[in-house]
């Protein structure tokens, strides 16, 4: 039997006798979250044996809210730092909360699942959230699941890998954008086009693709390449150079982000090639670097920042804190700006 060996037994001396998390003796003492009848009743079972009952002021402090909203980052630092597409969320977030006296805690964890899941536990466990905000839909999700078990009010900013009562938040006409870009190319005469794609682990990487090639076989056209790379601007860079090094290489390239856009419009230009005369570029977001540069980018603008509000909403309504957890969300849109254009060649430069 686990006992201190002074002083009174805590709720950590029952969840090491049960075999369960601190937040799964919680859970039992409050009556809330998911919890099977087993586990249960080893909790009340080792509860007893150590002659263990919560104290009132406990009790009322597990049941207080935080007021604090909890969101985790799967991306290393350096990529994160060099990606704004985060920094927008957080401000629709932000915008939301911090007028009703929340806060947003970010935790950034490496690219390992498990890291993920380990920094939702401690959350639970010491219960520094109100709720959570998952971003980036995994094929083969298991965090919906997860969350529900640990009993943490949850809102996922995007298309979901299956059907689950954990609600998501999403533009409508999530297709436009790249269709948009497509017929974009098509009208200045491009047919080689290629796609430069993040991780094929994401839901929307999958989808964004899919579209892709959808709105090239409507002009029965199909994809010159498609890469796939890692959101980062040195697989940007690689991937240009893959590119090019081909023959046959694209006229037009999409990539799955303004960041990656950027750092392969660079890379095409110390080759010696044009843009946008004999390689037209387009991103994805609409972040402000993508008029920062020249040529300025041609992208697919996302409202990120609505997408942040839309969360936070969802959140504060699930909280009682807010009835009305509507929020409009532009749908995703072409921004035509100098890095795409007609070819001005009949043949697209070869660089040496």
């Amino acid at each position: 039997m686990v006992r201190r060996a002074q002083g009174k037994p805590t709720i950590a001396d029952v969840a090491a006798l049960a075999g369960v998390s601190v937040a799964a003796v919680s859970k039992v003492v409050n009556g809330k979250g998911s919890i099977s009848a087993p586990t249960r009743e080893r909790v009340l079972t080792a509860a007893s044996k150590l002659q263990w009952t919560p104290s009132a002021a406990a009790v009322a402090l597990r049941s207080a809210k935080t007021r604090a909203i909890g969101m985790v980052a799967r991306r290393s630092p350096d990529l994160l730092s060099a990606d704004p597409h985060f920094t927008l969320l957080i401000s629709g977030i932000e915008s939301e909360l911090s007028p009703l006296g929340y806060g947003l805690l970010l935790h950034i964890v490496g690219e390992e699942p498990s890291a993920e899941e380990a920094a939702y536990r401690r959350l639970a466990d010491e219960r520094r959230v109100d709720g959570v905000v998952l971003t980036e839909s995994l094929i083969g999700d298991t965090r919906f699941d997860l969350l529900r078990t640990l009993g943490m009010n949850t809102v996922l900013i995007g298309t979901p890998w299956r059907d689950d009562p954990v609600p998501a938040v999403q533009a409508t006409g999530l297709d436009s954008g790249i269709r948009s870009a497509v017929e974009h190319l098509v009208a200045h005469g491009h047919q080689r086009v290629a796609y430069v794609s993040g991780p094929e682990d994401r839901v929307h990487t999958r989808y964004r693709r899919r579209v892709f090639e959808e709105a090239l076989a409507a002009h029965d056209l199909t994809p010159s390449h498609t890469i796939v790379s890692d959101f980062t601007a040195a697989g940007a860079v690689d991937a240009v150079g893959r590119l090019l090094a081909d023959r046959r290489r694209p006229t037009a390239v999409l990539f799955a982000n303004d960041s990656m856009a950027v750092a392969g419009m660079s890379a095409a230009r110390r080759l010696g090639v044009d843009v946008p005369g004999d390689l037209s570029v387009i991103g994805h977001d609409d972040l402000p670097l993508g008029e920062l540069v020249y040529p300025q980018l041609t992208t697919v603008r996302q409202d990120l920042v609505g997408l942040g509000r839309a969360a936070a909403r969802v959140l504060l309504a699930s909280l009682g804190e807010i009835e009305d957890a509507t929020v409009d969300i532009r749908p995703p849109e072409l921004v035509v700006r100098e890095s795409t254009g007609p070819l001005t060649s009949r043949e697209p430069v070869h660089p040496t």
